[in-house]
This record gives C-alpha cells, structure tokens and sequence, in this order.
C-alpha cells in the first residue's frame, strides 16, 4: 500500500471512529427533572378537576408525552419522596420517613420511636434525618456517565456533608438546605449568597433563570437538570397582582363556597406554570426539544391543613385527604413523561407509577445496567412509556408517623393491588392488634366506603403482601405505647382537626407577665425558680420566653448552650433579634433543635449566625403542654467567649 493510500485509510478510520462516537453520544439525551412541591392531584387543568387554576404549560408539557392519572409518591410528605427518587428505594428501606432533614440532629439509621401521648395507640418511628451517603443516586450515575448535572431549587435531604454538591451535582443554586423557600417567594429573601436581581423578584422566576442559563452553557453536551421546585409549599405569598387576578375571578364566579377558591394560593399555582413554561420555551429555542427526556411530578399531594385566605390552600376533590394524609390526596399527584421518538404524544395511561420507578426508568431509557448489587423498590415503566402492556407490582405507602392534619390516620402502611387498597394502621385495633381500612378505588375514588369488616378474605390476601413488604425491606415499625390510655383515646377523634391557624385568634393586648430571671413568658407558659433551675410551665398553643442580650454582643456567629429536662413534646427553636429588623422575631431568623423529652437532663448547642448586632433571643422549648427545666443557658461568639450567661440560682428565704 503506498503512503498516500495508508493516509486515506487512516483518514476513513477516523472518520468512521469519531462518526461512532458522534453516533454513540447523540443516544445520550438530556433529562429535565421538573418536581414541584405539594401539588395536588387537582391543581392542574390535566384532569378537568379544577375551574380555578390556569396551568396552560404544564398542559403544554403534558401533550408532548404521557400523562399519569395513577401516579403515585412514595410517601404524603417531600422528604421521603425525594430520597426515593435520588435512590429508586422505598422509605420503608431507607428509614427516611419524615421531612425533617433541616433540623440539626444527624441520623442515618431509623430507630423505634420512644414515646407518644397517651391518647395514641402506637409510637411512631424515629426516623433517619439525612439522605445517606451509601445510596449510590441517580445523580451520581449520570454524573459517572459523563452528565453535567445541576439541582436548582429545594432538597431538604440535608446540608453539607449531604448537600447536592456530595451527591453527584457539579451546580446546586440557590445551596438551600431548608424545607421551603428561605422565608418568602417574593424578594427580599434570606438565601446566604444568593440575592434577587431585582425588587421583588419572585423566586421560582429567578430559579428559571438560572435553569435556563444552565441549558444554554452546557446544550452541546447531555445534561441532567434537577428542577425542583419550591413551589407551592409554604410560606403563602405570591406577586401581589397575581393576587388581585385571582380574587377577582373568584368574586366574579360567584361561588364562594367552592372547593378551590384561595387567591394566595391560585397566584402561586400560576408562578409554578410560568417556570415550566420558561424552560419549555428555552428547551424549543435551543433546539434541543428531540433529544431531551423532561419528566414532571409532585413529591406528595395538596396542601389541606393550613389555612390562607380564610380557607384551605387547596382541595384535592374528587380525591379524599391530601398533604400528609395515607389517602389517596396525600400520595397521587399529577406527572407527565416525554420521551421524544418513543412516547406518544398527547397520550394517557392508567398503569399505576411511583416515585422511586424514575431511577430505573432514567437507566432504561439510556440503556444503562444498574451497578451490580444495586436493587430498586421501582420498577422501570419504560414497557408502559412505549404503549405496551405492562404487568405491575403492587404500590406501597410506608408513613409511620401520625402529624395532627385534617383527615390523619395512625402510624400507618398501604397496598394498592388492581382496584383494591388496604391501610394497615399499627397497633390500632384491641388489644394492641392492627387495624385495616379496605377500598375499591375503582367505585369509590374518594375512599368513603371502608369495606375492611365486608371482605375479611380480602384484608388477609393484602395484609399479607403488606407483612412481606415490611419483612423485605427490614422497615423500622411503630411500636405498641406503653404510655396508652384508654380513657383518653375516642376512635371518633381519628381524622377530626381543624386546618392549622383556622381558628387562631388575634390576642387582645394583655398586661405583660412578670419576668423571672431576666426571662418573660408568653400567655401559653409561666415560669418559676426551683431547685435552681428556671421551670416553663407549658399549657400547649406556643409557649415561648424572651430575653435581652447585652448592648455589647457583636453581630456573627454565636452558640446558645443550654441544660434541660423536659416531659413537654415536639422540636425546639431559637430565634433572635437584630436590630433595626421586623418582625421582631421572624422564620428566618430561626435555627431549630430536636429535644429528648425524657424528663432527664440534657445538653443542646444551637448555632446561629446574625447579620446584625443582635439585640435578644426568644427560646421555644416545646410544641405541647408539659413541664420543661433549664438549669444552664449561656452564649458564646465565635471565639468562644461568653457573651451571656443567665442566673437560676433559688433564692433563699
């Protein structure tokens, strides 16, 4: 072979070399990850449910690809939810069942919980409060594939060493740890490092804005863009005009007793549509809209249990529940798939999803393995994506936990199978037994009809699959209450409560309470000095007490130290004033703690960090009634000098 004819072969080589790999790289398509917070089932125009909200992209988005009416989370709450996308796995397996992954105990395995009160039959779960680093995530493996990968928005799965950024991100705006948007949607905000560009810049607009910059700096190479949203959790505040718009076509509609009729909330609902439809058209302008997978979910159902506007947020009728409830509003919400060349457009299925199937599905999709000795509580749905029939496990909800909401049950699990659904509530029955509630969704979609005393068969054929379920994935269960009293528990009272602030009551001004060791209580507590300690008294509602601190503590990084004994119940906060800020004490202006209410003495360090000279701190030791004793409080700065320390030594007469 002459020297020019080995040039042109090597020169066809390469040709045919680089075309493989021009060829093998074009098989990478972006993924667009869009999860929105606390949407409901029905607060989408996706499935004729609502007369209230407009959504025209999210609609835009659905008639691309595949629409879900059967798409369920892997828990009523975000944080589990989220894990198990990161992971493909249940929260049953994981142990993170609560979102309490901004609160600063760390813990990464799930425990028996210690205590309820005693009108509750079992004690729920202690849970895991940070996304593990042993789950090898989907980020991780995108990332491991040549992704460039970005997380704009909310997490809540813990701050460093568990942020985005140690979990296969290269990009994590606005590094938010919290779990909502840092104290409103609409500017000023409280983002460390991360200010509005404009007055009044909403954040979920800004978030798009930096999506969008995400896209357009990386469009020649795949990526995976993790949008999740901090929309439309609370805080309720939206653009004011926004506002106004919905208050007029609510007066204008004439029903004011409609089940949706909450302007805050329709205004954010709309702010959500906006974003998506700023990264569609951005997805459009780059070209790119062939070759990019864009999935779009909820992590659990609408917000029920607050009260804005002189109503709920929202409903998720004709679904029963929502937000934080084992009922169907609680854990479907609405979700769309495209998958450009092999998902019909403007197409819709039946076939039951859940959260923790996106892992799997994203690998099938780029026709990657998972590692080997990695297994998923998901199962990929790429088979129900292309149009075929698909044979479907069963669907199970683990929620061991029992928050106070409109419509809540007892630590509790669930299976959805075919048309039937069975809640198992723990140690909720006679004599410490279960207890079950059984539907058929099929003819009863709003769950009125417990049919559990009807089909005895029925309870133990998926009671069954439940006990398995519980046995393979080693889930940590709610104990029986050794505290339980029967003379406090009424079965009527299940479900019954009224949403949170509904019947809050603007206090009169009262005469302040005397303050005792420098330190004054609210109506909800009272204070004392014994045994050298400062004893709070709580009667419930929200005990708190409020003290100066010295005109020469310097603005930065402080450490409240503290020494109590509690039979009281639920977190702790620390808030703290500075000057020239209002309110006087704000969210933002909060670090929480977790408290053992064992009646023994313990030690709690909270840091906090002022930007201002700090001028007092208010302490929140407990949610309930109970009695809390504080025997030590003391600050330091960053030096470790003290700054304040309070007296309760007791008198003596």
């Amino acid at each position: 072979m002459t020297r020019l004819n080995s040039a042109i072969a090597a020169i066809l080589l390469m040709l045919c070399v680089g075309g493989e790999l021009l060829a093998e790289n074009a098989k990478q398509p972006n993924i667009v990850f869009i999860l929105a917070d606390d949407l409901g089932w029905s607060d989408t125009t996706l499935f004729d449910t609502t007369k209230l909200y407009e959504t025209p992209n999210v609609k835009r988005l659905a008639e691309r690809g595949m629409t879900f009416s059967k798409a369920y989370s892997s828990s009523p709450l975000c944080s589990p939810t989220r894990c198990s996308i990161l992971t493909g796995l249940s929260p049953a397996r994981t142990g993170l069942t609560a979102p309490n992954c901004h609160l600063p105990t760390i813990k990464l395995k799930a425990s028996p919980g210690k205590q309820a009160a005693p009108n509750r039959k079992s004690v729920p779960v202690s849970p895991v409060t940070r996304l593990d680093p042993k789950y090898y995530t989907i980020s991780e493996r995108l990332h491991d594939e040549g992704y460039v990968t970005g997380h704009f928005g909310k997490w809540h799965l813990g701050r460093e060493p568990y942020s985005p950024l140690e979990n296969g991100f290269d990009v994590d705006i606005p590094h938010w740890h919290g779990p909502g948007p840092a104290g409103n949607f609409v500017a000023p905000w409280n983002y460390p490092d991360f200010d509005p560009d404009t007055p009044n810049e909403h954040i979920e607009d800004r978030m798009a804005k930096e999506a969008v910059s995400f896209m357009r700096a990386n469009s020649d190479k795949p990526f995976f863009l993790n949008y999740w949203m901090f929309s439309v959790h609370a805080p309720f505040n939206a653009k004011p005009e926004l506002i106004e718009k919905y208050r007029s076509k609510i007066a204008a509609s004439g029903d004011t007793q409609a089940a949706q009729r909450c302007p805050t909330y329709a205004a954010m609902v709309e702010s959500m549509d906006d974003a998506v439809g700023t990264l569609l058209d951005e997805i459009d302008r780059l070209g790119i809209a062939d070759n990019t997978i864009i999935v779009f979910a909820s992590d659990n159902g609408g917000n029920m249990y607050n009260w804005v506007d002189n109503t709920v947020p929202t409903s998720n009728a004709p679904l029963r529940g929502g937000k934080a409830s084992m009922y169907e509003g609680g854990v479907r919400g609405p979700c769309s798939i495209i998958w450009p060349d092999v998902v019909a457009a403007n197409s819709r299925s039946d076939q039951p999803i859940q959260s923790c199937d996106f892992y799997p599905t994203i690998l099938d999709m780029l026709e990657l393995e998972p590692q080997p000795n990695q297994s998923f509580d998901g199962i990929s749905i790429t088979p129900t994506l292309r149009g075929e029939q698909q044979q479907r496990d069963e669907i199970y909800t683990y929620f061991p936990h029992s928050p106070g909401i409109p419509d809540w049950l007892p630590p509790a699990v669930s299976v959805v199978k075919g048309d039937w659904k069975l809640i198992r509530l723990f140690q909720n029955g006679d004599d410490g037994e279960h207890r079950w509630k059984l539907y058929n969704l099929q003819q009863d979609i709003g769950e009125q009809n417990d049919l559990a005393n009807d089909k005895p068969e029925k309870v133990k054929e998926l009671d069954k699959l439940i006990e398995q379920f519980l046995i393979d994935t080693k889930a940590v269960q709610p104990t029986a209450n050794p505290n339980f009293d029967p003379t406090k528990y009424r079965l009527a009272d299940e479900g019954k409560a009224e949403p949170h602030g509904k019947n809050k009551k603007k206090r009169k001004p009262s005469k302040p309470l005397p303050a005792v060791a420098s330190w004054t209580p609210t109506n909800d507590c009272k204070l004392a000095l014994e045994d050298n300690a400062l004893v709070v008294t709580s009667t419930g509602g929200d005990p708190y007490l409020t003290s100066r601190l010295d005109q020469t503590v310097a603005p930065g990084k402080h450490k409240l130290t503290i020494t109590m004994a509690s039979n009281s119940s639920g977190p702790g906060y620390l808030f703290w004033e500075e000057q020239n800020s209002k309110p006087r004490f704000a969210v933002n202006r909060r670090s929480a703690f977790e408290i053992n209410h064992d009646g023994k003495f313990h030690n709690y360090e909270v840091e906090f960090q002022t930007k201002k000279k700090p001028l007092s701190i208010r302490l929140d030791p407990s949610m309930g009634p109970g009695q809390i004793s504080i025997s030590a409080i003391e600050v330091q700065n960053e030096a470790g000098t003290t700054v304040k320390k309070w007296n309760f030594e007791t008198p003596k007469d």
